[in-house]
């Protein structure tokens, strides 16, 4: 342990831990779970407490290790994911959210079934599962682990395994209600330690004026040229938003959420909360970066951070809430991915094996597979070695090849009454295919093992603008082969497809109507008010 972490910062971070703890045991033991309770928190979250959720949810290890380390190696720009976010958390809201909770659905690949057919949910399901593995949770516990081996001298894996732990034990017992509300405390304490670090850390360097006399006018751009290596502004205009559709509109890790709202308005309105609240880390997490640069020349990306956390710049019991904070992420984070997994398995692979199964036999199985999780969870600790030194553009850049085929099957699904099943899963092998060629590619030439120079030029696109011709590719594939397949097609009218036209015209009616107005009032305000601050955010730092 550090010196300067004192007795009274370890009585802080026990303090929560027993509280988090005594949140989801209380709510792991209020009553008897149905499945609908067990997984879903008994649809009946109200909006603070979905949006608080899905924050917490989202906001990891990764993003205090990973936001901070690209900041503090290339600036703001690296902020740009998180306000690309927003506008797609603004659409999930008002659009999406509506489709998803009217369809009746337990998870996203049940409403592809409904949508194409059983074997594109099974393919999709199976495949959530691999990629929360291979990277939610590798990434979590890496940045996690290099966060508390800095502050407390705890190597690599004992640390993981000790975070993994403690939050499959409520995860496993309390189910979507206990996760959810140990999220509303965990997002306070994440919030409240980042905003106080960033406020000390600043105040040692001088405020703003004495952060930009240490840095290069070019770490406060954020729109960078067509040429630049990580954010170039086209990749980022064009190509962030493909790899945020993915993450926040097809994925069971939030969706779930959605779907534990008490209703649309409750979950639409939890998305926007979500959204405003994502504005938050461009401050509190990728600034610190910059501070962190600004007074420890010598560090290299990861460690920014760590560095400011394991400093002299936070008083005493001050350092005990932030890293409370960054603990408070991590097992949010951790406690999702947990109980997303077990109701991806429950529901899409033993209840449609097994469709006569009991409520009891349902909660029984999640907390079962909930278990296997954690176990698989602690076994993929090796892999975080693999994980290169900008965390968060490492996740980027992983994401950026799988999420391309995935949008188009959702986009062009939604839109296009003729697309098909077999389109469906002919985007997800081909494109997913070529998305996992590039990242194996990407990593024999890291390893020195490619010197082909039609091969390093192909790793050498940026993958932002990789993610961009992936999507146009399987787009055009969803198309030809849905087209090309009509004759094979389901003669049944399939519900889904029309959900999005009715909600553009019930969203539209809504606004018209003096009565229905009042409903949305909320709504509108929030979401006029978000848009206002990002191009606000973007012309302070264009």
């Amino acid at each position: 342990m550090v010196s300067n972490f004192t007795l009274l910062d370890s009585l802080i971070l026990l303090v929560y831990l027993i509280i988090t703890l005594s949140i989801g045991f209380y709510y792991s033991s209020k009553k008897d779970k149905n499945s609908d309770d067990y997984f879903f928190a008994g649809r009946n979250m109200g909006w603070i407490t979905v949006g608080l959720s899905i924050f917490a949810t989202n906001i990891s290890s990764e993003h205090f290790i990973g936001l901070a380390g690209s900041g503090a190696l290339r600036g703001l720009a690296v902020g740009q994911f998180e306000l690309m976010a927003i506008f797609i958390l603004i659409f999930l809201g008002w659009f999406l959210a509506p489709i998803y909770i009217k369809s009746g659905i337990a998870t996203v690949p049940e409403f592809l079934e409904k949508r194409f057919d059983r074997s594109t949910r099974k393919f999709f399901s199976a495949f959530s599962i691999v990629i929360y593995l291979f990277t939610k949770v590798s990434v979590t516990l890496f940045a996690g682990g290099i966060i508390f081996y800095k502050i407390f001298g705890i190597n690599l894996y004992t640390s993981t395994i000790i975070m993994v732990l403690i939050t499959g034990i409520y995860s496993v017992i309390g189910g979507a209600t206990a996760v959810m509300k140990t999220h509303i405390f965990q997002a306070i304490i994440l919030i409240a330690g980042a905003v106080l670090l960033t406020a000390f850390s600043l105040n040692a360097v001088g405020g703003f004026s004495g952060l930009r006399e240490k840095l290069p006018p070019e770490f406060f751009n954020m729109f960078k040229p067509l040429s630049d290596p990580d954010f170039p502004w086209a990749g980022i205009i064009f190509g962030a938003p493909i790899i945020a559709f993915w993450y926040w509109c097809t994925d069971q890790y939030f969706i779930q959420k959605i779907l534990s709202a008490k209703s649309i308005d409750h979950a639409r309105r939890g998305s926007l909360l979500a959204a405003l609240l994502k504005i938050l880390p461009l401050f509190i997490l990728v600034l610190p970066g910059l501070i962190a640069i600004a007074l420890f020349p010598e560090i290299n990306g990861n460690e920014a951070y760590p560095v400011l956390l394991a400093s002299d710049i936070l008083p005493i019991g001050i350092k005990g809430i932030v890293v409370a904070g960054v603990l408070a992420a991590i097992m949010s984070s951790l406690s999702s991915i947990f109980n997303t997994t077990s109701t991806l398995f429950t529901y899409d692979f033993y209840k449609t094996k097994h469709p006569e199964a009991s409520e009891r036999e349902l909660v029984l199985v999640g907390r079962l597979s909930t278990t296997v999780i954690v176990v698989l969870a602690i076994l993929c600790v090796p892999l975080v070695k693999l994980i290169s030194n900008q965390v968060y553009l490492f996740l980027q850049g992983v994401q950026s090849f799988i999420s391309p085929p995935i949008a188009a099957l959702f986009i062009i699904g939604l839109l296009m009454k003729k697309a098909n099943a077999k389109g469906a899963i002919w985007t997800l092998i081909i494109g997913e295919g070529i998305g996992f060629l590039r990242l194996i590619l990407e990593m024999l030439v890291n390893a020195n093992m490619v010197t082909n120079p039609v091969l390093l030029a192909i790793v050498h696109i940026n993958f932002l603008y990789f993610s961009i011709s992936l999507f146009v590719l399987s787009v055009a594939l969803m198309v030809t082969v849905s087209l090309k397949t009509q004759a094979d097609r389901e003669p049944k009218i399939l519900k889904v497809q029309y959900l999005f036209p009715d909600t553009i015209h019930d969203i539209s009616f809504g606004i018209k109507n003096v009565e229905t107005i009042r409903g949305y009032r909320t709504s509108l305000f929030m979401s006029l008010f978000i848009l206002l601050i990002i191009l606000g955010l973007w012309s302070m730092w264009y």
